[in-house]
């Protein structure tokens, strides 16, 4: 028995285990299958590819590996493999895995997965890292042609227009200062940043809005810029459903009362149609007195009709 109360055998058992906060650890939920994010990449989008990558790595506590801090154990010749040595060789292999799995399969024929993972990494960057002059040159031109859209919602262009502020930001140099003059820098680059979310706003629609913040004594910060944008939107979004059922109710009221109108035309010719005609000279239905054969002169001697000839044969013969 130890000091503290365990076997020998348990204290030897311990030390035969990997730590799981070192980076050689590998939770049993981990797999090959795993994705580390849901950005593969494809040739074009390297630098926000790999910053995914590395934010996913760091998340398993395998950053470690890309930039190659911590290497393979090195073993004398015959000797029998350390835990640590099989435990590097698990995971090395383990984020070769994860990697291939955000690489567009096109591209995967031409990567060389052999290796240690931070050589695999250094050759993507080699071959496939721009610049950082060109790249930031055209991503600041991608800010100013950064417009709404005809529409488009505020949230869509917002999230478009923020993708270039957080690459852009990835590319800068400025050391991080704790000074006073890190307030007034922050703010001085938030004010640029509401400047270019409010001339890339649809003037037709945010125009006055767009006017009335910038009336303001201070330029207000971006959050509240976006709230009350997309405040405004969601008014308009209600007035314009509210304008659209008071259209449909008034079509539909048209629609009915010509409806109405077509009916009691219709309703009006049947009932002249069915109407019964009376003979103002007999009083009998089904004529006019122009076409009485009971009237002298009309119905009797000039044949109008054949009862009208028969009475007035008979009448020849008395």
């Amino acid at each position: 028995m130890t000091k503290d109360g365990t076997s020998k055998n348990d204290s030897k058992n311990e030390s035969n285990t990997i730590a799981p906060t070192s980076p050689l650890f590998l939770h049993p939920s981990e797999n090959t299958n795993l994705h580390l994010t849901t950005i593969k990449f494809n040739d074009n989008n390297y630098e926000l590819w790999a910053d995914a990558v590395r934010n996913g790595l760091d998340a398993k506590n395998k950053l470690a590996f890309v930039e190659g801090t911590i290497n393979k154990p090195i073993l004398k010749e015959g000797a029998v493999e350390t835990m640590e040595s099989v435990a590097w060789r698990q995971c090395n292999a383990m984020v070769k895995s994860w990697l291939r799995n955000v690489i567009e399969e096109e591209l995967q024929p031409s990567i060389t997965f052999s290796g240690t993972v931070s050589e695999i990494w250094k050759e993507l960057r080699e071959r496939f890292a721009s610049g950082n002059a060109p790249r930031v040159h055209q991503l600041k031109g991608d800010i100013i042609d950064c417009k709404q859209a005809k529409n488009q919602s505020v949230v869509n262009y917002y999230t478009q227009l923020k993708a270039i502020w957080d690459e852009l930001a990835s590319y800068s140099k400025v050391p991080t200062c704790t000074c006073g003059a890190a307030a007034a820098m922050n703010k001085e680059r938030e004010e640029e940043k509401v400047h270019q979310f409010l001339m890339g706003l649809d003037s037709s629609l945010y125009g006055n809005l767009r006017t009335h913040l910038l009336m303001e004594d201070e330029v207000t910060s971006l959050s509240r810029a976006y709230a009350l944008v997309l405040r405004e939107e969601r008014h308009r979004a209600v007035t314009k459903e509210k304008e659209e059922v008071v259209e449909a109710a008034m079509a539909s009221k048209v629609v009915d009362t010509s409806m109405r109108s077509r009916s009691d035309a219709a309703t009006g010719e049947q009932d002249e149609q069915s109407k019964i005609f009376y003979c103002g000279y007999c009083t009998k239905p089904w004529h006019t007195e122009d076409r009485c054969w009971y009237k002298p002169g009309n119905g009797r001697g000039r044949g109008h009709g054949r009862r009208g000839r028969g009475r007035g044969s008979r009448g020849n013969y008395q």
